[in-house]
């Protein structure tokens, strides 16, 4: 009897440390950090990959050659753009790090204001750079985005120009890169309705999936935008709150300090009383 009790006991103790474990996560920090994973992991992957089929693109069908020299060239920029896609994702794994830390500190000094726990300075001006930051990268995040938005815009003209090619005879439909400033000017990698290369280019994989990718590339941007506008409301909310528990705590350190200096001032006069009448 006294075996099953201690069990039953030892299971209750359990359970309430689990629950009590599980009221410490920051929730709101969690949904905002795993959408931010997901948002930059789903721009990253498929605007890598993206950005590949458009290599391939450009290279089997447009006739587009790398520059021999260290020119400034598409795929130089491609190149360029895949190395800033790797430090998006290196930088962005830190940072939801950082920010989940500082959400499970922030409500831990919610939640014991009272007993150890001191809210210091250094705390506020860390959340309060945490604001700052979170809202400069909204804002480029807004601006990837609108960028993401290009080459999306530009393969669903394409499309569109293949779709049109195959419903309308006899109509002189063409694609010139150089009206988006992939290539030179000077430099004619035209392709028309009725080449074997456009057909080829058309009915392709290459160019469905490098679409669809872009396609996604640009949700996952969208993903971020809305993690950093999460991001912000929990930080402006957590800051809100310790600034209140800053001044909670000021208003118990002073009245404890009152009602020290009452008690002190009382067993004072109580001695004197006593002395007087001794």
């Amino acid at each position: 009897m006294e075996e099953d009790m201690d069990e039953g006991q030892t299971q209750k103790g359990c359970l309430e440390c689990c629950i009590k474990c599980l009221g410490g996560i920051p929730y709101p920090s969690l949904i905002a950090t795993i959408l931010l994973y997901a948002g930059v992991a789903l721009f990253c992957g498929c605007g890598h990959e993206a950005l590949s089929g458009t290599v391939t693109i450009l290279q089997n069908y447009f006739e587009v050659v790398r520059s021999p020299v260290d020119a400034l060239d598409v795929f130089t920029m491609i190149d360029i753009i895949k190395y800033v896609i790797y430090g998006i994702a290196s930088a962005f794994f830190v940072y939801g790090i950082l920010l989940m830390v500082e959400g499970f500190f922030t409500s831990g000094a919610i939640k014991d204001l009272y007993g150890d726990f001191k809210i210091t300075t250094c705390g506020r001006c860390v959340s309060a750079w945490f604001i700052m930051l979170t809202y400069i990268f909204m804002l480029a995040w807004l601006g990837v985005t609108a960028f993401t938005s290009l080459p999306v815009f530009i393969y669903f003209n394409i499309w569109n120009i293949c779709q049109n090619a195959t419903t309308l005879e006899g109509a002189t439909l063409c694609l010139d890169p150089r009206q988006y400033g992939i290539v030179p000017i000077n430099e004619a990698k035209t392709v028309c309705a009725g080449s074997e290369k456009f057909y080829k280019m058309c009915e392709s994989n290459e160019l469905d999936m490098t679409f669809h990718l872009f396609i996604c590339a640009l949700a996952g941007a969208g993903a971020a935008v809305i993690a950093m506008i999460h991001y912000l409301m929990v930080l402006s909310a957590n800051w809100a709150y310790v600034k209140d528990a800053c001044r909670m705590q000021k208003y118990e350190d002073i009245k404890s300090k009152e009602e020290q200096e009452l008690h002190d001032i009382h067993s004072t006069r109580s001695k004197e009383r006593l002395n007087a009448y001794t």
